[in-house]
């Protein structure tokens, strides 16, 4: 394909997308050597070229649409997950945004020379219009890219503190029958709401009777705060345990009594000790205790 005369009519987008589409077997195979893909895939070549063919056939299209500089143009939408995935990989490999951004940009120079090749004269206005065109493109594809590796970095950070968020919050058996949910640092809704569904879980995988709420580790309790203990005590209620809410600190005592915050209807003890033995006692098992003038002797 050379780029004729019969094509000056035609606007400089609608050049670079017909280029691009008649050329695309070769500028794939330009590619599928480039760092950005050879690195990703590293068994089969021609699944490189593949995946290159599919970005060439996003860039045509967008090119057809006109909006050379608009990174949300609906031809980058089949490619955005695929180039998601290469940007993950890689991230995981040890390669920087700076470094990926390069890596992307380095596919520019092989697609424009190919261009230029294709040109009666690159030198005419005509000739600059057209590599400004995909000079353009080349430039909105990076912005994609790294616009994409963002999102997809900020699903895994999402991920990942979720599963923090359930590590952070262990259920533990106690007793048969009893459960506990040791609660450790500050108490927001997305962890109250992990607290809770933890806690429910686990009351119906051990049949548990009692489940102890213990806010040793907790440094403040607002209203907020209490109103998540409230309604974990009402669902662990509802599913038949009876909750019991143990650490309560002098000074997170005198801030629920300042706030005005009614815990009357549930059941506390000082330790996590206390409200076991609390447990146990209910089910009829009694605790000896080392005998005080014994161990006087």
């Amino acid at each position: 394909m050379r780029v004729s005369e019969q094509d000056a009519a035609e606007s400089a987008p609608q050049v670079v997308s017909s280029f691009l589409e008649e050329r695309r077997e070769q500028i794939a195979q330009r590619w599928a050597d480039a760092p950005l893909f050879r690195s990703v895939f590293t068994v089969s070549r021609d699944e490189a070229v593949e995946a290159c063919k599919a970005v060439v056939d996003a860039l045509s299209e967008v090119a057809g649409s006109g909006r050379l500089e608009d990174i949300g143009a609906s031809g980058f939408w089949p490619v955005r997950e695929q180039l998601g995935r290469m940007t993950q990989t890689r991230a995981r490999s040890g390669s920087t945004p700076a470094q990926i951004a390069d890596e992307v940009a380095a596919l520019r120079l092989p697609v424009v020379e190919l261009l230029q090749a294709e040109l009666p004269d690159p030198a005419t206005s005509r000739g600059q219009e057209s590599v400004l065109a995909l000079n353009l493109l080349m430039c909105t594809l990076r912005l994609v890219v790294m616009e994409t590796a963002l999102d997809s970095n900020a699903e895994l950070i999402e991920r990942q503190r979720q599963q923090l968020l359930e590590v952070a919050t262990p259920v533990i058996k106690l007793w048969e029958g009893t459960v506990a949910v040791p609660l450790i640092g500050t108490l927001d809704s997305a962890r109250s709401q992990i607290v809770m569904e933890s806690l429910l879980e686990a009351i119906v995988e051990q049949r548990a009777r009692y489940a102890i709420l213990d806010i040793t580790g907790v440094p403040t309790v607002d209203s907020l705060v209490a109103q998540h203990l409230m309604k974990t005590v009402a669902a662990a209620r509802l599913m038949g345990a009876e909750c019991i809410v143990s650490g309560i600190r002098p000074a997170i005592a005198q801030t629920i009594v300042q706030l005005g915050i009614d815990l009357g209807s549930v059941l506390t003890r000082a330790s996590l000790a206390d409200a076991l033995a609390y447990t146990l006692s209910r089910q009829g098992i009694e605790i000896s205790r080392p005998d005080a003038g014994a161990s006087a002797r």
